[in-house]
């Protein structure tokens, strides 16, 4: 239902800025990706908490508004489905893996170096959102989902095939700050109590997708 309400959320800001930015250049961009191992761990006191978000998949799409050759706008949508393996000691130490649901809505803002005559267009940017995070299998007393501060940073180029036509490669760091630990796996009651702390994900990806460019042309 989150995933929905997110993507639904997305296309309503699309079309918002359809028609007033039409007369302006903007772009929409498809993203895939091959996110790395993130290992993560919490401890208080004598409690620790490790687990591995497993490499794999991440998807998503955007809105890019560019007002400036040389700047954009971005709200972005992204999306993976992964495995978490955690090992955790609350008295008598536990191994379990959980599959992990992320969802991250991100705005920010793109640099271009524009490179006259050439297919090229290197670029960085920054971006801050939301992270929500889903514990497909939460156990008795643990929160099954939550949402948490985000942000990326990331750096690539845009190789355009034509003016309205291109392939996107890019690195980036992603990160959910204090977004996994003890109250969204572990619990807070029962037998699953006894560690609050968090840790924070960070994320290193690599891969590419599609540029496709509307508009007036800059």
């Amino acid at each position: 239902m989150k995933k929905l309400i997110t993507i639904v959320f997305l296309l309503a800001v699309i079309a918002a800025f359809y028609n007033s930015a039409y007369s302006q250049a903007f772009r929409i961009n498809g993203y895939g990706f091959y996110t790395l191992d993130d290992d993560v761990e919490a401890v208080n006191g004598n409690n620790y908490f490790r687990g591995t978000v497993k490499a794999g998949a991440l998807w998503g799409g955007s809105f890019e508004y560019n007002a400036m050759k040389e700047y954009g706008v971005e709200v972005a949508y992204f999306r993976q489905d992964t495995d978490f393996p955690v090992n955790y000691y609350t008295g008598v130490s536990y191994d379990k893996d959980f599959s992990l649901g992320i969802n991250y809505i991100m705005f920010g803002v793109n640099r271009y170096i524009v490179i006259p005559k050439s297919p090229f267009e290197p670029f960085g940017g920054i971006m801050i959102g939301a992270a929500i995070l889903e514990n497909k299998d939460p156990l008795p007393g643990a929160e099954s989902s939550t949402t948490k501060f985000a942000w990326q940073i990331k750096a690539g180029v845009n190789i355009m095939a034509t003016k309205q036509f291109g392939f996107k490669f890019q690195a980036h760091v992603l990160s959910a700050v204090q977004s996994v630990g003890g109250g969204f796996y572990l619990g807070t009651g029962g037998t699953s109590a006894g560690l609050t702390t968090n840790s924070s994900m960070m994320q290193v990806g690599f891969g590419g997708g599609l540029v496709f460019k509307f508009g007036k042309n800059l």
